[in-house]
């Protein structure tokens, strides 16, 4: 199973040499922009110059990124404290919850009131009534 897309066909010298210059020129034409960039000539120090509001902008932006990353992650950071904090205190309402149930029973309420020297009615309350005395006239 071979290339079906790139033929194996041998180069020309003529087309080896056009591929030859053509890489030279790239070679020789980014060596120059490194030179002249690197050895602080006109157009360095220009460029800079000119460039100013932009590299400052682009700073700024940078800045504002930083900042945001960081509010973000103390965002999350408190949601998550506050998270724990929420199941704790579901936690304690719970225990307190059953804990008070417990307490209101019937039997529950008549050990505590024992001690203070109330004790459960064993005979049903009765009604009172008073009659009320017809005026005399």
């Amino acid at each position: 199973m071979g290339n079906t897309y790139k033929k194996n066909e041998p180069l020309t010298e003529k087309m080896q040499q056009e591929i030859q210059d053509s890489v030279e020129e790239k070679a020789s034409a980014s060596e120059d922009f490194v030179r002249k960039v690197l050895s602080g000539g006109r157009l360095s120090s220009l460029s800079i110059v000119n460039n100013i509001p932009f590299i400052l902008f682009v700073s700024f932006l940078g800045i504002i990124y930083i900042a945001n990353r960081h509010y973000a992650e103390n965002t999350v950071r408190k949601i998550s404290s506050l998270s724990r904090e929420v199941k704790v205190m579901s936690w304690e309402f719970k225990t307190l919850k059953a804990d008070m149930m417990l307490r209101s029973t019937q039997s529950e309420v008549l050990k505590l009131v024992d001690t203070v020297g109330l004790r459960e009615l064993v005979v049903p309350p009765r009604k009172i009534v008073i009659k009320k005395e017809t005026d005399k006239q």
